[in-house]
């Protein structure tokens, strides 16, 4: 390798500015604001040096130019598929537009490039790895093989929700409630392109690009991208792509979405057998070549194999020199990789690399704002007048039931000032996705590798002198004395129960952040100083201010005295699990919404996290519930204690799906009990319409018990549950043959059960390791078999229906 491998580019050979997306590596912040000169082309430089990489072989002691970095490719031989993999290595950027990865073959000869892409090709497919096994509980349901079974409108719902268009492309096709557009987009509708200049807001104005996601039907299977969404920190560890958290039919339904256009289905492991003895030598022999190949080239400089360490051979960044011929940015050059960047990268590069050598310079960009610009944290955050939500993307930030609370309400937070604000637990709480305050959202705060993230809250605080922060006892001299505690109480009823919850629980209607665990958040002092002057410290907030001019409007608690009465407030939220609700809440509570079985069961058809759309809910006197899923012809949920709160589904138009509120939640092995398959080996159907079933709703007994009447194929089948006595749950089928039936058999089965690791209890009855016990007893009785998959085991029971047969199920837990 020759040893003038430099980064530096000569301004003459680089590519013309309308390149940049179409055939050069796209950096979402870079080309928001460096390409726009909104922030100085030596930040933009430094940020293109770690996002391509140019680190990995030109070494740093910088912290802030520490490469991104490419994928881990321990598990890429059944990650991607291997056609994709060869186009990859051949042309980079046409097969993954906008890829940071260089062309590493750009000046190699047809006969070379062919002969190494092969290789390297065959090395990187024997990179196997097994899927990793999910474990299902209660509240997290893993269906058998899950990803064979994404559902694309659920997919494309939750692409546009959650956070995905932020960063990528969202469906022309998709459509979002219309939203009142803030002052300041109202202003810009009016506005002229000068005009727009001249006022300072050309970046609030300008469109955002999206960051690209590539032919993903030719790169990825079912499997391997629903993998990947679980978990993106296992192979992308830069976090460029963060973790939402999603479960495992979420991810599989995001999965299918963004594969919808795959014109045919690839084997999930995506990988063949060398087809026979005589190549198996050949093969081996290739994918040696590809593993020396792949050290040679310094592709372990990004990429991490178990195994292989980097080889760099490279000067330092700081010492490389700005008018060398031999760069990687230019024309192609012999054992060089080659970007193709064009020229406004290349004078943020060039100034980078100068300022490198001015130790003057060393500090320009400050660390906390240069890691939000590689993490590209302003795609949803705004701070200093800086990024946001781009104009554009607003309507898909929607709030639960789409009430309009201003941008305030809907978008990301504002982060200017956090480190003052936000104490450093909470910030580490939040980076690692277990803060969830702002449930009438759809977004989602994302998960991010730690890493990556852990010095994030302490610049936070150097940044805005959030280390100055005065002691609660300073702030609030008076303590948490149990008169100011109740004062706190009913000034909450003064105007804070109208927009936010307390605890889970709030007023009909009401949106609002969360005040639960407040004073775990928000240091004292900034509690104190937004609550006498709002917009003081958030600017064009929606919270009004109670204390105009410093002045209490309530003069008969505390003698009207602004400064104790801040204080009560402070101590009733920070004794808040320990205090009863704001009284306004307590009355509405106790407005009877919540239904209460007595003498007989109550019935509710409503709509349910669990149970979707065609929820029917049914509460016994026996204080043990389920929630029967209608469409999917399943025995969705069962929970003990209090029934449901029938407040959204009879009063609020928008509300969110109703939670049981009693305890012991359990999800119910899922899917429809019986099924006809063309052997005991055939996957058990994920869709029950698709699998014949037609619901044809449901009838009362005399003691209000319903029984669900539907149909499969040429059977009628009714479905009475009811408690057991033991506090689980009686299921009895009564299966009858139309007389009517065709002469062609068919074999019907049930599943009894499914989960992981199923425990054999005794004949008839086996349990689940999170705690389901499901017994059978059937006439005539059939013990049936178990049969496992990559994500459980199912309990499988042949039924021969002739004209009428009974079958009790029973599930305690």
């Amino acid at each position: 390798m020759n040893t003038k491998f430099i980064v530096a580019m000569i301004i003459c050979s680089t590519l013309p500015a309308d390149r940049t997306l179409a055939g050069g590596p796209f950096v979402a912040a870079f080309d928001r604001f460096a390409r726009h000169g909104d922030i100085e082309s030596t930040i933009g430089g430094r940020l293109l040096l770690s996002e391509l990489s140019c680190t990995a072989c030109h070494l740093t002691k910088m912290k802030e130019l520490q490469p991104k970095g490419g994928p881990n490719l321990d598990g890429v031989g059944n990650r991607v598929q291997p056609e994709w993999l060869k186009k990859l290595l051949n042309s980079p950027q046409s097969t993954k537009q906008g890829t940071t990865m260089p062309d590493v073959l750009a000046s190699f000869s047809a006969e070379r490039k062919k002969a190494t892409i092969d290789s390297l090709a065959a090395f990187l497919r024997s990179l196997q790895q097994p899927y990793p096994e999910l474990k299902a509980n209660g509240a997290t349901p893993v269906p058998l093989e899950f990803w064979k079974h994404g559902n694309v409108e659920h997919g494309r719902k939750l692409y546009h929700q959650i956070g995905c268009v932020a960063c990528h492309d969202a469906d022309d096709a998709y459509e979002v409630v219309k939203i009142k557009p803030s002052p300041i987009d109202q202003l810009l509708e009016q506005l002229e392109p000068d005009e727009i200049a001249e006022m300072g807001l050309t970046s609030s104005a300008r469109q955002v690009k999206s960051v690209p996601h590539g032919e993903l039907p030719t790169k990825y299977t079912d499997k391997s991208l629903t993998f990947f969404l679980l978990n993106p920190e296992k192979v992308r560890p830069s976090g460029r792509m963060p973790n939402f958290q999603l479960s495992a039919v979420d991810a599989a339904d995001v999965s299918a979405y963004l594969l919808r256009n795959a014109k045919s289905e690839v084997a999930a492991n995506n990988s063949e057998s060398a087809g026979s003895s005589e190549t198996a030598n050949d093969d081996n022999q290739l994918v040696a070549r590809g593993r020396k190949l792949f050290v040679e080239l310094q592709c372990a400089n990004c990429h991490f194999v178990t195994g292989l360490e980097p080889t760099r051979r490279s000067r330092p960044i700081a010492s490389l020199q700005t008018d060398t011929v031999a760069t990687c940015f230019g024309t192609p050059q012999p054992d060089l990789p080659h970007f193709e960047l064009d020229e406004s990268a290349g004078k943020n590069v060039m100034a980078a690399l100068t300022g490198l050598q001015r130790p003057t310079s060393q500090k320009i960009a400050g660390a906390l704002n240069f890691r939000m610009l590689q993490l590209n944290c302003y795609a949803c955050h705004e701070r200093n007048k800086q990024g946001g939500v781009g104009r554009f993307r607003k309507p898909y930030f929607e709030t639960v039931g789409h009430v309009d609370i201003g941008d305030e309400g809907r978008l990301p937070p504002q982060l200017t000032g956090v480190g003052q604000k936000l104490t450093t637990s909470w910030m580490r709480s939040v980076f690692d996705g277990k803060a969830a305050i702002r449930s009438h959202m759809h977004f989602r705060m994302p998960q991010f590798p730690k890493p990556v993230t852990q010095d994030l809250p302490a610049l936070f605080v150097q940044t805005d002198g959030g280390a100055q922060q005065p002691a609660e006892q300073t702030v609030f001299p008076g303590g948490s004395r149990a008169e100011m505690v109740e004062v706190g109480r009913q000034l909450m009823d003064v105007g804070c129960v109208q927009c936010h919850a307390f605890k889970g629980d709030s007023l009909p209607g009401t949106v609002g952040v969360d005040l639960d665990s407040i004073a775990d958040r928000v240091h004292p002092k900034w509690f104190h100083d937004f609550l006498l002057n709002p917009g003081g410290l958030k600017a064009r907030t929606r919270m009004p201010t109670f204390f105009p001019n410093g002045k209490s409007q309530n003069k008969d608690l505390l003698s009207g005295d602004t400064e104790k009465q801040i204080e009560a407030m402070w101590a009733y939220l920070r004794d808040l699990d320990r205090q009863p609700l704001p009284e306004k809440i307590v009355h509405a509570r106790n407005q009877n919404y919540e239904l209460t079985p007595v003498d007989r069961p109550i019935v509710l058809r409503t709509f349910m996290k669990s149970a979707g759309t065609h929820a029917i809910a049914v509460g016994f006197p026996q204080k043990v519930h389920f929630a029967f899923d209608a469409e999917q012809i399943s025995l969705a949920q069962a929970w003990r204690g209090r029934f449901l709160d029938a407040e959204g589904t009879w009063f609020v138009r928008f509300a969110p799906p109703a939670d049981p509120i009693g305890k012991d939640h359990v999800h119910l092995p899922g899917g429809a009990p019986f099924a006809i398959l063309a052997s005991s080996l055939q996957s058990w159907p994920a869709d029950s319409t698709a699998a014949g079933y037609r619901f044809g709703g449901y009838r009362l007994s005399k003691d209000g018990v319903p029984t669900f009447l539907y149909r499969i194929h040429q059977y009628d089948v009714e479905d009475r549950i009811h408690p057991s006595n033991d506090g689980g749950l009686v299921r009895r089928f009564i299966l009858r043959k139309q007389q009517a039936s065709p002469r062609v058999e068919e074999q019907m089965y049930l599943r009894a059960h499914f989960g992981k690791a199923l425990v054999f209890e005794r004949v008839g009855r086996y349990s689940d390791k999170d705690g389901m016990t499901v017994s059978v007893s059937m006439k005539p009785g059939h013990a049936g078999e178990l049969r496992n998959s990559d994500t459980g085991t199912e309990w499988i029971i042949p039924l021969k229906v002739k004209s009428e047969t009974q079958i009790e199920l029973r599930y305690s837990w």
